[in-house]
């Protein structure tokens, strides 16, 4: 169970990895790429940041590897705007859920179902 400041917490981490991703990185090779959420423990020392790149999971491997080498850049830049004791180290995750979604869409879209007037 979280607390309401781990909550509070993960949401800023989301919103503030999102808008540097989307602003202050400038490697081509994270574009397009979006934070989807973030889970933290409960002594806010580790989050699990959950990323993916819309319509592109064969870039996994590379974006993982560019977030990993950023983590410390990403790291300090969350340092001005926490305000927590210690930054928590960040551990860069593949979201699926997203692809898992899309999947389940399109075996709803190939169903064949009849018309009630039928």
């Amino acid at each position: 169970m979280s607390t309401v400041r781990q909550q509070r917490t993960a949401e800023q981490i989301r919103t503030t990895l999102s808008q540097l991703l989307l602003l202050e990185m400038k490697d081509p090779r994270l574009r397009g790429v979006t934070v989807t959420r973030v889970t933290i423990d409960r002594e806010l020392q580790y989050a699990d940041v959950y990323v993916h790149a819309l319509a592109e999971d064969e870039r996994e491997e590379e974006v993982m590897d560019v977030l990993q080498k950023a983590s410390g850049f990403l790291r300090r830049e969350l340092g001005k705007t926490l305000r927590v004791r210690q930054v928590p180290n960040l551990q860069f995750q593949w979201d699926p859920s997203l692809a898992h979604a899309e999947h389940i869409n399109r075996l709803l879209d190939d169903l064949d179902i009849p018309d009630e007037e039928e």
